[in-house]
This record gives C-alpha cells, sequence and structure tokens, in this order.
C-alpha cells in the first residue's frame, strides 16, 4: 500500500493518518486513532477531551493530499496545500481512542486547483462532512 511519510511532508506531531488501506480511482479511505497522548487534548476540554474540528478537517486534507500526489504523479516535487474550505459539517465529537475512518474524494482539477470531497466516520456514526480545494505549493 502507500507509505504516507513518502508522500506528504507532514511528520509527528502533526501527521494524523495512521495508514491508507484503499485507494481505488479517484477516491481514498485512511484509518486514524488519535491517542490520550496527544498533547492537544492537555487543553481541549480538560478532564473530557475532545478532539478539535481543526485537527479532524486537517486529518482529511491530509488524506486528500495523498490522493492528489497519486493520481498524478508528476507533481512530486510539489505539495498541495489547502486553498479553501467551502463546507465543514460537524455530526459527532470524537474522544481519544475512537478509530476513525477517512475517506477523500478528488472532484475536479482547474488549473493548480483540486476541488475535493470528504468525510469522518467512527465505525457507522458519521463525524464530519466537507467539500474543500487544495491547491499547489
Amino acid at each position: 500500500m502507500i507509505d504516507v511519510k513518502n508522500t506528504i511532508p507532514h511528520r509527528d506531531p502533526f501527521l494524523f493518518i495512521d495508514r491508507v488501506i484503499a485507494l481505488e480511482g479517484s477516491k481514498i479511505m485512511a484509518k486514524k486513532t488519535f491517542s490520550e497522548a496527544d498533547d492537544f487534548y492537555r487543553g481541549h476540554y480538560p478532564g473530557n477531551p475532545i478532539t478539535p474540528g481543526v485537527i479532524l478537517c486537517e486529518t482529511v486534507f491530509q488524506t486528500a493530499a495523498v490522493l492528489i500526489l497519486h493520481l498524478f504523479p508528476l507533481l512530486e516535487m510539489q505539495v498541495p496545500v489547502l486553498a479553501k474550505i467551502e463546507e465543514a459539517r460537524f455530526r459527532s465529537i470524537v474522544k481519544p481512542n475512537e478509530p476513525l475512518s477517512i475517506a477523500a474524494e478528488f472532484r475536479e482539477k482547474v488549473g493548480k486547483f483540486f476541488f475535493m470531497a470528504g468525510s469522518i466516520s467512527k465505525g457507522e456514526t458519521a463525524v464530519l462532512r466537507t467539500k474543500f480545494s487544495l491547491a499547489l505549493a
């Protein structure tokens, strides 16, 4: 399968993909389980830790970047970065140690912009749905 660390430049503590589990056509699936030891939990609702929405969004964006670099291998010397969040809808909170499934789908390329959709779920429960675009930097 895909080696995430050889695809995108992110590293701990800001790498939010544990592994890619499927890549078919214009879609990718990945997994992530945040640990109670992750530093952001110390100050985000102490005593009742909740994964910040911005971290969940970044998890989808990183997964989408892996997909883009797989679909367009000639871009390997460039890095897809977030250009626009069109919408983000949160349906459920995420606590530490809950296994997450991350999905991203390539929709369209216009110039240097890649229009994407993504989601996160925990089991059968929807957590996040988002539409966004990445651009090459």
